[in-house]
């Protein structure tokens, strides 16, 4: 099992989704500028990623310059040519798109909900912001960090 990470960043390029094979397998990669907390902009990263089979039409509702946060799922592969090194490929395959600026609950509409009854905004999840947001609440989750 693999771990899943998260990146935020803007939409430098989206490619093509690319067919491979008889079965039909399909790929889309993309990059993004790294953004957001410890991103140095005078020293910008660029990351590529992939999506794979059903995911590639995530890219479709989104445009270049856009701010978004991709969930992703670090993979790799070894390969070994007769008579030649052994070569490592890594891949980050993206399984989860959302805007950047979608706030709280985010999704991937990109909107949040308000309730029509109390004016809140519930992110879209069905709760509350302000149930997580109150300051001098002295909530204990039993997190050891």
């Amino acid at each position: 099992m693999s771990k899943s990470f998260e990146v935020q960043g803007i939409i430098h390029s989206i490619g093509e989704t690319q067919s491979f094979g008889q079965n039909g397998f399909t790929k889309r990669e993309f990059v993004i500028k790294l953004s957001g907390e410890g991103e140095n902009p005078s020293y910008p990263s660029y990351v590529a990623l992939e999506l794979l089979k059903d995911k590639c039409s995530l890219m479709d509702q989104y445009q270049l310059g856009q701010e978004i946060i991709a969930h992703f799922n670090l993979s790799g592969r070894l390969w070994a040519a007769q008579g030649k090194p052994e070569k490592c490929f890594t891949s980050l395959q993206a399984w989860r798109i959302e805007s950047a600026d979608a706030g709280f609950g985010g999704g991937m509409s990109g909107g949040a909900n308000i309730d029509s009854n109390t004016g809140n905004n519930n992110g879209g999840n069905g709760f509350d912001v302000s149930d997580f947001t109150s300051t001098g609440n002295n909530f204990d989750d039993d997190v050891p960090f």
